[in-house]
């Protein structure tokens, strides 16, 4: 097969992901996508929405054999009773979830895939205290220790040192170690995929990147480290302060902004993009994206949900 299909987890199944991906469908791809969602939903939401197209359903042992098209809706069902449909989010869900990831990653391992998008999915509901994110779940599955969330864009992406982490604990993971770690992933990503050596701005923790404490996390921490990553040949630059680094002028000198911690770097990127970004995982053997949004399940079933971000995220795909 001349370009390898595409995995997508549909995920939390009261949400607005498959409104979205059949908006998606619309934009012409190379890479023949696989659906991994339950049969019964789907056809449920395409006569909610109106949305009219084949559907091909296939067999996890087979599904490298058939003629894949995009033309129609190649789905792997999984198990999920209806009657739960269009309700709130709820862990009711969660064994439909785990056994629909469970299926994507038996299939990537199988077939040695490289691209792969999973729906939004509550955190709060599913992963409880096991896991931050849905990062930190796949490279569990995958055995991998050093990953990032990378928030794409062209023109600027950002990555947080910390993730889904409640703010009070956020200082205690601001390490060497771990600002080493996240800009090796990003240049590495950068080098292999986008062919360039990325410019990465660091943040400071503190505002101004200054402290009243006696201890101050930027000049202990941050400072020092940025020095040893520019004597190994990395493209970096601060520690900045948050406040001032995605001004225009600021933040067209760069390509990443590397924040210490979710939504110093997430919120304004949201801002100043929109649905014009999608998360991409990095450390894992496959390219791993979701829409930036969550399931927005408020949206359900009324067909005015923005798809920009899927789109984006199954283009960038098609290309790599």
């Amino acid at each position: 097969m001349k370009h390898k299909p595409i995995v997508v987890v549909a995920g939390e199944p009261n949400s607005i992901f498959l409104e979205i991906f059949f908006k998606s469908l619309e934009k012409k791809i190379k890479s023949p996508i696989i659906l991994i969602a339950s049969l019964n939903l789907l056809k449920l939401q395409m006569d909610k929405l109106k949305y009219k197209k084949k559907i091909i359903e296939l067999n996890y042992n087979n599904i490298l054999k058939k003629k894949l098209s995009n033309n129609n809706i190649n789905i792997i069902d999984v198990d999920y009773n209806p009657k739960y449909a269009f309700e709130k989010i709820t862990n009711k869900s969660n064994k439909y979830i785990n056994n629909s990831f469970k299926i994507a990653f038996k299939i990537i391992k199988k077939y040695n895939l490289n691209k792969f998008i999973n729906g939004p999915i509550n955190k709060k509901t599913l992963l409880k205290k096991n896991y931050l994110g849905i990062t930190e779940f796949i490279s569990k599955n995958f055995k991998i220790k050093k990953n990032a969330m990378l928030i794409y864009n062209k023109k600027l992406s950002v990555c947080p040192v910390t993730t889904h982490l409640p703010i009070k604990n956020v200082t205690k993971q601001i390490n060497r170690k771990a600002i080493i770690e996240k800009v090796k992933l990003i240049d590495k990503f950068y080098r292999k995929k986008l062919n360039k050596k990325p410019t990465i701005a660091v943040l400071g923790l503190n505002p101004h990147c200054e402290s009243v404490d006696k201890y101050n996390e930027d000049e202990k921490i941050i400072k020092p480290t940025i020095s040893y990553l520019k004597k190994n040949n990395f493209k970096v630059t601060g520690p900045h302060s948050a406040d001032t680094i995605f001004l225009k002028n600021n933040r067209k000198n760069y390509d990443v902004i590397l924040g210490m911690y979710h939504d110093q770097v997430l919120s304004p990127i949201k801002t100043l993009y929109e649905y014009d970004a999608i998360n991409i995982t990095l450390g894992l053997p496959f390219l791993r994206i979701s829409p930036d949004h969550g399931p927005n399940e408020k949206m359900l079933g009324k067909n005015q949900s923005n798809p920009l971000s899927l789109i984006k995220a199954i283009s960038f795909l098609d290309k790599n």
